[in-house]
């Protein structure tokens, strides 16, 4: 794993959360997101619903733009673990997330097979049930990602919904497993805040919270880094 990739999950002794800003359509909003102190750009490939989805092209396109300034995340809806090793290979990001469940050896075989590259699992609290699945997954994995999805839904919701979940279970999820937890699902300026405080999460992830007609809106970044209440977010990251 790259220097950058594990400073960003290295926990930190100052209350600074980590930033993630999610649905980067291309590299100006990638080196905007930049410009206002992202630690991770998530980079979304197809999706059965939801915000975002970018070509594979695009992806690996803005990856290489910014890499060594910042954490790049390939968010994934692909299940089968050499189905998703291949997909990587394509777009070279710096880390994979997978946004619906996969076997426990799936995890496995994508590290042996992508040494350096990080995993994180997405776990979509609907309801008690997120608790055991992420008891289950951290230790397989470098971070978890708590969203407001709906995997079973006839249509199935990945993440993107802009719905908040029930953050005491977040909270619980946070306070039982040894891994950094990002939280994600509805976050914008005027409740992150309150999320920092009910749930106090290694990092946040934002996608709507920070878009005005569907484009990164510089002043909603600006006021996300107000209501972290530091200015600084980011120092995985060089100065650019």
């Amino acid at each position: 794993m790259g220097s950058l990739l594990r400073s960003l999950f290295q926990p930190t002794a100052s209350a600074r959360a980590r930033l993630k800003i999610c649905c980067i359509a291309d590299e100006r909003e990638a080196q905007t997101a930049i410009h206002a102190g992202a630690d991770v750009l998530g980079l979304v490939s197809a999706m059965p619903s939801g915000p975002g989805p970018i070509r594979e092209e695009q992806i690996r396109a803005v990856a290489r733009a910014v890499e060594g300034r910042v954490i790049t995340f390939l968010l994934t809806a692909l299940r089968d673990a050499d189905a998703i090793i291949e997909q990587h290979r394509r777009c070279g990001t710096s880390a994979i997330q997978l946004v619906d469940e996969v076997a426990v050896g799936a995890y496995e075989r994508i590290r042996g097979r992508l040494p350096g590259i990080g995993i994180v699992q997405v776990i979509h609290v609907e309801n008690e049930s997120a608790v055991a699945s992420a008891a289950l997954v951290a230790p397989h994995v470098d971070a978890l990602l708590l969203d407001s999805g709906r995997p079973t839904a006839p249509t199935p919701e990945l993440g993107g919904t802009g719905r908040v979940h029930n953050w005491s279970i977040s909270r619980e999820i946070v306070s039982s497993v040894a891994r950094p937890v990002f939280l994600a699902g509805g976050l914008r300026p005027d409740n992150l805040r309150q999320a920092r405080a009910q749930v106090s999460p290694f990092g946040f992830d934002i996608c709507s919270g920070v878009r005005t007609d569907g484009r990164l809106d510089p002043a909603k970044l600006e006021a996300v880094i107000r209501a972290l209440g530091d200015s600084e977010v980011s120092s995985t990251h060089a100065d650019s």
